[in-house]
């Protein structure tokens, strides 16, 4: 094995990477019965860290 093979990542540096970056979550869950769809759901989400040169999109601007 080499260092790189090796290397262990903390569930800490890994959730940081993915942040500064941003995550897209995207699925389809369908509970059928018989062939009849009873139940759908879609899931679109974007995880995304916030700094000063992404403001959150939830704050008042002044």
């Amino acid at each position: 094995m080499t260092a790189v093979e090796r290397r262990e990542v903390a569930l800490v540096d890994l959730l940081d990477r993915l942040l500064a970056g941003g995550v897209v979550l995207t699925g389809d869950i369908t509970l059928r019965i018989a062939d009849v769809d009873l139940v759908r759901i879609d899931l679109n989400a974007l995880i995304s860290s916030v700094n000063q040169q992404v403001p959150s999109p939830f704050e008042e601007r002044v």
